[in-house]
Formats: structure tokens, C-alpha cells, sequence
């Protein structure tokens, strides 16, 4: 997360020399899908837009939960990570649920009030309750850093894993409102370890979720050094340089309730790492879902599944190390997705300030290219600090977006660095159909520009009408819940998937879906964004295409379940040799609007 130098020990803020900015301002534009472009990115695309807007509404929903940022004058490094949010249906009433991981008291730093984690129930009608203290999910005294949401038992009810300082936390779900803490006899403490993201993902396709864990450095209270100058208001979070890194943490899911740790045989424990996002999908489409990990100023990862329960680690020669040019720099948020609609899936990574954040395109030769300046999205947001991103459909016509989530690591930034803000807005960059990008931001409403030092970031449906809604978890701030309204003006499907031979949650099906000759592809991946767990079902953008000729589901198992002629604007569950079964998902009828 760190960037530039100050004094004797690296401070985070702007790690090198200021970049090119000439990519600003390039003259001469044309309009392209209603938005003006420069010519250098005006690329043909679909003629179809309609307008979205975001509307934050935290407030009437009933939301009162605070992060801490624990601010210490001792600049605490821990401090400035913030924490994750995830989304979670724990009562299968076909309501998404929200969960707010947040921090504790630290040796420097004493609340104003007490702090817990925060489970707040979907009351359907735009409202939601806090269900923390029935729910037994608090975790009070746990300096919490992320969430991840899997049912690792089969039981037909999502559990949670929360990360954090020298612990993590998982949660079982009883299937009757409550949770019991079993990370003991899990075996999933990952004890001593600062863990960040976590995914679950079924990687030896035995039907039962496993879980990797980016852990990040050997930091603690007691080698907590200066950094900064050495004068008043001038002392700085440090940069990662200035310790050293941990390990990614494998563990195999033994179908008892208990996990064994299979970081070193997996391979996947092996190098040293500064973890901070993970993705879970199918990169070389073997039918075996991978890893990639966003480390912070180090190289980021890339582990191939070699199908014997071991890991290739590709992380160089794949590409994905380093940018262009060869530097490692500040990864954060991590996701895959189709941008090109050729089978393969790429890989975006945010970093800080000053740096890009990039955009690797999958060549599907086991290679991939940064095509961060190609896509249109170059340095457009060089002095933004890019922490979480998610891909989204957010206006349903089909192809997926980059929703980017900022806010500066250093609250003192500013006295480094005048043209760089604490809080930041956020960023959307819209796919024009073929990989090529344009920032759409200022279109998206003034809720969506508010700034924020942003960090976890989730998407979902949460009122279920069928475009994608936004949560972000924001440092010493309320969150931020995004309505979107508009994006349902175009078509859309969404599938629940149930796994009966395979993992219940359905996690590593390849979907393929064809629409009057336009076809999608889609996965169900573990991890994604920073810190923070989405909605499980996989969303389709239809455009104005009125009907679903076919839907391809090949399960982990290898099971495939084929459906045709689908309707659209409307979610379906679909059961692993069963194909389409009942199931309620109430839409939200808002007491406000």
C-alpha cells in the first residue's frame, strides 16, 4: 500500500517520482454511447444506454454501524487498513444480509464505546436490523480485518471466516439465527498471522470447501517504528518495505468440521508474501479453479492448479508479477472476470497513488499482457488511490465493469503531497463491449462521488430487482449503501446455484449463457474485491435482449446441466442434476424511496 520516501524509514504516500500526466488531457473527443471521449478511445460499441444513478441509503435503512479507524499519534500500521464488509443470506429467506467486520482496542488506542463486528438482517422493505448480539457474531476484542462467506459444511447454511491481528475467526451457522465459534476445533486459527482476504474454493473438487488466507507482514506494537519526519503531525504509517512479509496460509476442508493445513505440500505456502486480495477462478480453463493474490509491493501471485492437490506458482512468467515496466507495486483489490468475451478470464489490480492500477488481459496461452493503457483506462486516475475494485454489470447490458473503491492509506497525506486527498471518490470505468474503457463516474450521481477513505467493498442485488447494488465499509466512517436505480431498465438473470455432488455453494461452476447470438461467460469465484464477501449469485447483464436461447452450467463434479429458452428479469435457483427448482426471492418493497 506504501508509496515515496520521507526521512530515514519509507513512509506511506508517494513512493516515486510523479508519472506522466499528459494522458489527461488529450485533445480533440467524440461522443461515443452518450459520454464524451477522447479520440484515443472511442471504439465501436453497443448503441444502448441508460441512465443509473446511485443512491446512498445508509440512513434510512437503518445502518448505524461505525468503523474505528483506532488513530493513534504511534501511527499503528494496522491501523490504516480499515476493514471488509460481505453480504450473507444466513437465514435463507432469500435476503441478503449484511456483515461490518471492525477493529478493537489496540495498546495505544481505547474506544469511546465498546466494538464489534455488526450481522444486520434484510427486512425486505428497504430496512435492515442489527442481529449481532442474537447472532453470536460479534467477535468483540478481535481486531477484525476482512470476511469470507462459504458453506463449508453442506448444510445448506453460509458460514463466516473473518480475518484479522494474530487471529482469524469462523463462524458456523446453526440454521436458526445463531453462530458458534468453532475456529478451534477447525483448525483455522491461522494464530500469529495478520490475516486480509480470505476465499473459499473447492480446489481438489471433492465436493467440500477449502479456504486460502493472504496473510501480510511480521508488523506488531513492539517493532512498530518512526516513520515520517520528525517534527509535529508529520509522522507516517510506514511502507511494507520496512518488514517483512508472511505467508499465504491452504487449508484442506477434511469433511468432519475440521481443516488440515496444506500450505507448504500445496506449494501455495512457499513464497514469502505481502497478501492483501485473492480471487479464485479458472485462468487456464483445465476446469480447475487457481489462485491470484494482489501482494503489496511485492510480486503479485499466480498459483495453477496442477490437479494433485499441489499449486504451479506462474506468478513471473504468466505476467501478472509486476506492471509493463517491471515494478511491483501497491496491490490491493483483486478481481477476474470475461472483459472480451472470449472464454478466457483477466485479471484487474488497484494500487496506490501515483501508480496505475492495471489491467492484465488473459492471452489464454498461460500469459497474460498489462493492457492498462490499450483499455482506455491508463493513468486516468493516477492521483487516486485505487483499495478495493469489484467487476459489475452495474447498467445490465451485458458486459462487465470496473467499480473501483479509493481512499488514501495516509491521513496526513496531504502535508506529502498537495495535489493527493485523503478521501477520494469512487470510480467506475464502463466496458464498451470489447475491453475498451471509459471512466463514467461523474455520470453516476453525487452519492457516488462522495469521497471517502474507502476499503472493503461488496456487490450485490440486495432488494432482488435485478441490478447490482454497492456496500463499502469506509476507515473511521459510516458505510456506504449504494442503491443503484436504473440499471434494470435493461434485461437480466440471475442464478442461485445448489451443488449436490459438488460443493453446495456451487463454487468453480463455468456458466455459459447465449442470447440472440450474444454469448457470456461467467464463473463462481471464491475471494474478490479486499476483504470483503459478494452476493454468491451470478449475475447477467441481457441488454435489450428480450429472451435466453441457452445456459451451460459444467459443475466441479463435471456434471453439466443444460436449460433453454430461460425468461428473463428474474432470478432462478438451479440444483445440480435436478436443473431449475423453487425458491422465494422477495423483492424489496421500500418504505422509502
Amino acid at each position: 500500500m506504501g508509496i515515496g520516501t520521507s526521512g530515514k524509514k519509507k513512509t506511506r504516500g508517494s513512493r516515486r517520482d510523479f508519472l506522466k500526466l499528459s494522458a489527461f488531457g488529450a485533445a480533440g473527443g467524440v461522443f461515443s454511447k452518450g459520454l464524451f471521449l477522447s479520440a484515443a478511445e472511442s471504439p465501436a460499441a453497443p448503441p444502448i444506454i441508460i441512465p443509473v444513478t446511485f443512491t446512498n441509503i445508509r440512513q434510512q435503512a437503518g445502518i448505524t454501524f461505525q468503523q474505528d479507524s483506532t488513530e493513534s499519534p504511534e501511527k499503528y500500521y494496522l491501523e490504516t487498513m480499515g476493514t471488509g464488509v460481505g453480504w450473507i443470506d444466513y437465514d435463507q429467506d432469500g435476503l441478503l444480509d449484511l456483515y461490518f467486520v471492525q477493529s478493537a482496542a489496540t495498546q495505544v488506542y481505547t474506544p469511546p464505546r465498546p466494538l464489534h463486528s455488526s450481522l444486520y438482517h434484510n427486512n425486505g422493505d428497504g430496512t435492515f436490523t442489527e442481529v449481532t448480539a442474537k447472532a453470536g457474531v460479534g467477535g468483540e476484542g478481535h481486531y477484525g480485518q476482512g470476511v469470507a462467506v462459504g458453506d463449508y459444511d453442506n448444510d445448506g447454511y453460509p458460514d463466516l471466516y473473518v480475518t484479522g491481528y494474530d487471529r482469524a475467526i469462523l463462524y458456523h451457522n446453526n440454521g436458526d439465527g445463531t453462530f458458534t465459534d468453532v475456529t478451534g476445533r477447525a483448525g483455522v486459527a491461522d494464530a500469529g498471522q495478520w490475516s486480509t482476504s480470505a476465499a473459499w474454493f473447492d480446489y481438489d473438487k471433492d465436493g467440500w470447501l477449502d479456504l486460502v488466507v493472504c496473510n501480510y507482514i511480521d508488523w506488531s506494537p513492539q517493532n512498530n517504528i518512526w516513520c515520517g519526519e520528525h517534527r509535529p503531525g508529520y509522522r507516517a504509517y510506514c511502507h511494507p518495505d520496512n518488514y517483512r512479509g508472511q505467508h499465504i496460509a491452504l487449508f484442506h476442508n477434511n469433511h468432519d468440521g475440521t481443516f488440515t493445513d496444506v500450505s507448504l505440500k500445496s506449494g501455495v505456502g512457499k513464497p514469502e508474501a505481502k497478501g492483501m486480495g485473492v480471487v479464485t477462478a479458472d485462468f487456464n480453463n483445465d476446469g480447475w479453479p487457481d489462485i491470484a493474490i494482489a501482494n503489496d509491493t511485492w510480486p503479485n501471485f499466480l498459483f495453477i492448479n496442477q490437479h494433485d492437490g499441489t499449486f504451479k506458482d506462474v506468478s513471473f512468467i504468466s505476467g501478472i508479477a509486476a506492471s509493463e515496466d517491471g515494478r511491483y507495486e501497491a496491490g490491493m483489490g483483486i478481481d477476474a472476470a470475461d472483459l472480451f468475451g472470449n472464454g478466457w478470464f483477466d485479471i484487474y489490480i488497484t494500487h496506490l497513488d501515483f501508480e496505475l492500477s492495471r489491467l492484465y488481459r488473459n492471452n489464454g496461452d498461460g500469459t497474460f499482457n498489462d493492457d492498462t493503457y490499450p483499455s482506455g483506462i491508463g493513468n486516468t486516475a493516477i492521483l487516486l488511490s485505487g483499495v478495493a475494485m469489484k467487476f459489475m454489470d452495474y447498467d445490465n447490458d451485458g458486459w462487465d465493469d470496473i467499480c473501483q473503491l479509493n481512499g488514501a492509506m495516509v491521513d496526513n497525506i496531504r502535508l506529502y503531497h498537495t495535489e493527493v486527498h485523503y478521501k477520494e471518490p469512487m470510480l467506475m470505468y464502463r466496458n464498451l463491449g470489447n475491453g475498451r474503457f471509459a471512466k463514467v463516474s461523474k455520470y453516476l450521481g453525487a452519492d457516488f462521488n462522495h469521497p471517502v477513505a474507502g476499503r472493503g467493498l461488496a456487490v450485490a442485488d440486495f432488494d432482488n430487482d435485478g441490478d447490482l447494488d454497492i456496500v463499502t465499509n469506509d476507515r473511521g466512517d459510516f458505510p456506504q449503501l449504494l442503491r443503484n436505480d436504473g440499471g434494470n431498465a435493461n434485461h437480466w438473470l440471475k442464478v442461485h446455484l445448489i451443488g449436490t455432488r459438488s460443493n453446495r455453494d456451487g463454487n468453480g461452476s463455468l456458466l455459459k449463457l447465449t442470447s440472440e447470438g450474444f454469448t457470456q461467460t461467467k464463473q463462481a469465484k471464491g475471494g474478490m474485491s479486499y476483504m470483503s464477501a459478494q452476493d454468491p449469485r451470478i449475475h447477467f447483464g441481457l441488454g435489450q435482449r428480450t429472451s435466453v436461447d441457452a445456459l451451460e452450467i459444467t459443475w466441479p463434479s463435471g456434471a453439466v446441466t443444460r436449460l433453454s429458452n430461460l425468461p428473463v428479469d428474474r432470478i432462478i435457483s438451479v440444483k445440480e442434476d435436478a436443473g431449475i427448482v423453487p425458491a422465494h426471492f422477495p423483492q424489496v418493497h421500500y418504505k422509502y424511496r
